[in-house]
């Protein structure tokens, strides 16, 4: 019996965690646009100290990947889809870096300030200027559409070896079980 290679638990619960956490983010932020009611600052008060723990949690993510690199993908998968996952691994890593800092950015050029919780309070990373705050919005909503758009493929790809392809990929992050 041979044991399929799988991710480690810390690799699996940050994960499992941080999807959760960017979801909840993405859904909030989509919240955030579409109402001018009292429920908007709700909303913010959750998406600033949510986008600051997805930031640290995504540099101990990578630092976790580092020490603990993924599981080979099978051999089965043509070159094309095995750089795809790369590919789209990257792509995801750099988006959940770059989101928040971009947030954290907007939010200093707009002279706004990032409370994390009562008077527990960010530096501003950026000066203040109306017209950086503008572009960066721009950025941080166009970040947001690649993020989800990038998340629907990764999940595409996830329920197409689980599915499909059958060969532990998808186990190999999702299994709670010993093998």
């Amino acid at each position: 019996m041979t044991v399929e290679p799988r991710f480690t638990v810390v690799s699996r619960i940050l994960h499992w965690g941080m999807a959760v956490l960017i979801l909840a983010m993405l859904f909030i932020g989509i919240g955030m646009v579409a109402t001018v009611s009292e429920r908007y600052e709700l909303l913010v008060s959750i998406h600033k100290p949510l986008g600051i723990l997805v930031l640290l949690l995504v540099v101990v993510r990578i630092a976790n990947r580092l020490f603990n690199p993924p599981p080979p993908l099978p051999r089965h998968l043509p070159a094309w889809q095995k750089l795809a996952a790369k590919a789209s691994h990257f792509v995801l890593y750099v988006l959940m870096l770059t989101m928040p800092l971009v947030g954290w950015g907007m939010l200093s050029a707009a002279g706004y300030p990032i409370v994390l919780w009562g008077p527990l309070h960010l530096p501003p990373i950026l000066p203040h200027d109306a017209a950086l705050y503008a572009a960066l919005r721009s950025a941080h909503t166009l970040l947001a559409y690649l993020l989800f758009a990038t998340i629907l493929a990764h999940l595409g790809a996830a329920l197409m070896h689980a599915l499909i392809h059958r060969d532990g990929v998808f186990a190999s992050m999702a299994s709670w079980k010993r093998p």
